[in-house]
């Protein structure tokens, strides 16, 4: 069920990668693999979706596949490394193949999206109580001229609105941005028209401002058909921030972006780049855009398919999918200088393979993440980096 979006990159382009830009090594980070998935009735496959943490330190999150009915499922992992399914999708009318992953309340209930499923097959936005494992589908997408296809993590305003981004649907049938108030009513903010002026595909999580306005990527569109970065205000009206060009510019952003309290946005390209293996950007509230680093290939990481996290330093670490010293993915620094860090690569099997998920860090600097591949049964792990 996994939609990437990747080209033959060749083998010249890799070699010549090594002399132009070697990966720094910093500071060496531990790896544990804390859970390897196993498919049916465990879950299979975690692609997209980030992870959550609570104040008690369990992880959650989602597999796209797997659980009891194979249709995916929303796991838990506790601190001392403990892995429970509290949902398995059961697919019509409840939602199923979660893409990405859940946000927390603060009364112990997740929020997400699911893909398909749902009373017409479009998808659907759900409620899980952890401590009783109970599923309430908040809303089913109906399809074309509605929203269809959620493809996002979901954000939440103080008043418990929800808000995300849809692969298909809209009038357009390129997307769409919507909002889930808190009595269930769901609204269009903005359908993608796939033209010159406007993006096309909501594929990523929604930056949400003080404001109210909100920040995000489509994959394709904008002047060049490459993805663009979009701003839509509390009143509907959307703007297209930056269109990516290619190289040396980037091109199909697909991860979260993320925001400093200046307004900057920060955010990686699956191509484009230096060297057309993908990028690190920031673009600043003028919508001056800057390549920050340009993937080289292996033994450095490329494909970066996850957006970044920053810490209160204004470091930012990331994942990519391809690369490392491996060939099977890496996680990646890059410090408040401009300087990129190589602080692991996956090795494969039984280690992890292919992470296209985001990083979150605890207050101690730990990592969580996930790959969609590897593992003692190659359904993917949950992993911990930790700084040695």
């Amino acid at each position: 069920m996994s939609k990437l979006r990747f080209g033959f990159v060749p083998f010249t382009l890799i070699v010549l990668s090594l002399v132009i830009n070697p990966a720094a090594r910093a500071q060496t980070y531990k790896e544990t693999v804390l859970h390897s998935f196993t498919g049916k009735p465990d879950g299979l496959g975690p692609e997209f979706g980030s992870l959550v943490r609570d104040a008690a330190g369990n992880l959650y999150g989602t597999t796209i596949e797997g659980g009891a009915n194979n249709e995916g499922c929303v796991f838990a992992i506790s601190p001392a490394g403990r892995e429970k399914v509290i949902y398995s999708f059961t697919g019509d009318p409840d939602g199923k193949f979660p893409h990405e992953g859940v946000i927390l309340d603060g009364a112990g209930s997740l929020y997400g999206a699911t893909f398909n499923g749902g009373e017409f097959g479009f998808g659907t936005i759900f409620q899980l109580v952890i401590a009783t494992g109970k599923e309430t589908v908040l809303y089913s997408f109906m399809g074309q001229p509605d929203a269809a296809n959620p493809d996002s993590v979901l954000t939440r305003d103080s008043a418990g609105n929800l808000y995300g981004t849809t692969f298909y649907g809209g009038t357009s049938n390129n997307g769409a941005v919507f909002e889930l108030n808190t009595s269930n009513q769901e609204t269009v903010l903005h359908s993608f028209a796939g033209s010159p002026t406007d993006g096309a595909i909501g594929y990523a999580g929604l930056v949400r401002d003080s404001a109210g306005d909100l920040f995000g990527i489509t994959v394709d569109g904008g002047g060049n058909n490459n993805g663009t970065v979009f701003k839509l205000t509390s009143a509907g009206t959307e703007t297209i921030l930056h269109s990516f060009t290619g190289a040396p510019d980037g091109r199909f952003p697909h991860g979260d972006l993320a925001r400093d309290g200046a307004g900057n946005l920060y955010g990686t390209t699956l191509n484009g780049g230096g060297i057309g293996l993908g990028m690190v950007f920031k673009l600043t509230p003028a919508r001056q855009e800057k390549v920050l680093y340009s993937f080289p290939g292996n033994p450095d990481g490329q494909s970066p398919i996850a957006g970044v996290i920053r810490d209160t330093q204004g470091n930012l670490f990331g994942t990519t999918q391809f690369g490392g010293e491996f060939g099977f993915g890496s996680v990646y620094e890059i410090n408040s200088a401009g300087q990129e860090s190589v602080l692991y690569s996956f090795t494969g099997p039984p280690d992890g393979e292919g992470p296209i998920a985001g990083l979150l860090e605890d207050r101690q600097g730990n990592l969580y993440g996930t790959t969609q591949l590897g593992g003692s049964s190659g359904a993917g792990v949950v992993f911990e980096l930790s700084p040695q």
